[in-house]
């Protein structure tokens, strides 16, 4: 199903007005693969009837779920592996540490499309630092997505064989999942451990707490170089001097902010503020 250059163009437009994600010609395909699967869910007859309606002024609703199809979610449990390896042998010790008076550690997933990652952190957590939970310290984790669609799925904590079998050691599905069928959901101690909000990046970082540990892997790499400077400066303003922040592995703040430097000792892409 190709679409015309000037379809594609009010596409990329809309996406990138609504979530500053940039949708270049290289993504045509995608962008026509997701409108396929859209069109099929609203009973539209063909991609023209779907960008007439969404060009009709009353079509608010539409163009949300355009964007919301636009959104990549690809994740998976204990992906990339290292950055939580990290998180359970040295950065959680030691940040209990220094929290010891205030007993309170805040922990945000940014862009947590189907939940993976933040149940992932949380089975950490529960797993490792259990004594937390019982001992009168405040751990909040908060999990956050531009996408209506995603926040659903992740409250949900519902993902089929093929989705358990990413990731996930055998200990962990046995504790924290029960299984009906080929499908597995998330136990009731791992969900109340997570806050889900739906927070767009680009606008004000609303009802966020001074934050010890952010995780923004994997999603620089859709915004344009004006919105990532945006989007440091307004995290950097929520770090501690001993907060760290995670980026994907193939991802550089390198041209985007000099307020932080790399952890050192680290395997992952780890940054904290510059002493």
């Amino acid at each position: 199903m190709a679409i015309p250059l000037n379809d594609f163009k009010y596409i990329a437009d809309l996406v990138y007005k609504k979530s500053a994600i940039v949708l270049d010609t290289k993504k045509q395909y995608l962008v026509e693969a997701r409108l396929a699967s859209l069109i099929r869910l609203e009973g539209i007859n063909d991609t023209s009837s779907l960008l007439g309606k969404l060009r009709a002024p009353s079509s608010e609703q539409l163009r949300a779920k355009v964007v919301d199809a636009m959104t990549t979610n690809e994740t998976s449990f204990f992906r990339d592996n290292y950055p939580f390896e990290e998180l359970r042998q040295k950065i959680l010790p030691t940040l209990i540490k220094n929290r010891e008076k205030e007993k309170k550690i805040n922990i945000w997933c940014a862009a947590c499309s189907s939940g993976q990652e933040p149940y992932t952190i949380a089975m950490v957590l529960l797993t490792h630092f259990k004594q937390l939970f019982s001992n009168n310290w405040n751990i909040k984790i908060i999990a956050s997505d531009i996408s209506d669609k995603m926040l659903t799925t992740a409250k949900a904590g519902k993902y089929n064989q093929i989705e358990i079998n990413r990731g996930l050691p055998s200990k962990m599905r046995e504790r924290f999942f029960t299984q009906n069928d080929n499908t597995w959901t998330v136990n009731d101690e791992l969900r109340r451990s997570i806050e889900f909000k739906k927070i767009n990046l680009v606008e004000r970082l609303v009802g966020l707490p001074r934050l010890d540990i952010i995780f923004m892997r994997n999603v620089l790499i859709y915004f344009d170089l004006d919105t990532k400077n945006a989007i440091f400066s307004k995290i950097e303003n929520l770090m501690s001097p001993d907060s760290l922040l995670f980026i994907g592995s193939t991802e550089t703040i390198i041209g985007i902010t000099n307020n932080l430097e790399r952890y050192p000792a680290s395997r992952s892409s780890l940054y904290q503020l510059k002493k």
